[in-house]
């Protein structure tokens, strides 16, 4: 994301401003949402079950540690694109990752460059804003090939009983 597209999200959920768009028969709010008790967790590319993927997200970028981070979600819940903040935290988040331990969990999974920081955020439940929801049709569009895999196959069909 660039920093004028950040600014402007920014600006936006500072604003409060909601609208709301069609996403391929679900209407997804614009507007800044407030969600509490949100439980995270942590991962690292170099987790075994991610050494395969290596540094890389679902989507097929770079895992991110800067100002705008990577986060894993079940896309069904938070869809890919989501953009969030964590409260008290300066940090931006966006949804570009999914794990099979998160499908159904309502539980977000923040990225982490090493097994330290990893270890050190543990578990916590924090309380969020969603200051832009992605897309469950994009959603859809990157799994669609890629339902050899229940996880996998389990997001699609949830996202496809909600619209």
């Amino acid at each position: 994301m660039t920093r004028t597209a950040l600014f402007s999200c920014l600006c936006l959920a500072a604003l409060g401003l909601a609208s709301c768009s069609s996403d391929g028969g679900h209407v997804v709010s614009r507007k800044v949402t407030r969600i509490t008790g949100v439980r995270t967790t942590a991962y690292t590319h170099t987790e075994s079950d991610h050494i395969i993927y290596g540094a890389r997200n679902a989507v097929g970028t770079q895992l991110r540690y800067g100002q705008v981070r990577s986060a894993a979600a079940d896309w069904s819940v938070f869809p890919v694109g989501t953009i969030f903040q964590i409260e008290g935290s300066p940090h931006i988040y966006q949804v570009d990752d999914y794990g099979s331990a998160l499908v159904g969990t309502n539980t977000i999974d923040i990225y982490q460059p090493t097994k330290a920081h990893m270890n050190a955020w543990g578990v916590r439940n924090v309380n969020i804003r969603v200051l832009k929801w992605g897309s469950f049709s994009k959603s859809v569009a990157i799994l669609r090939d890629r339902q050899a895999y229940d996880h996998v196959r389990r997001m699609v069909t949830r996202i496809h009983r909600s619209s």
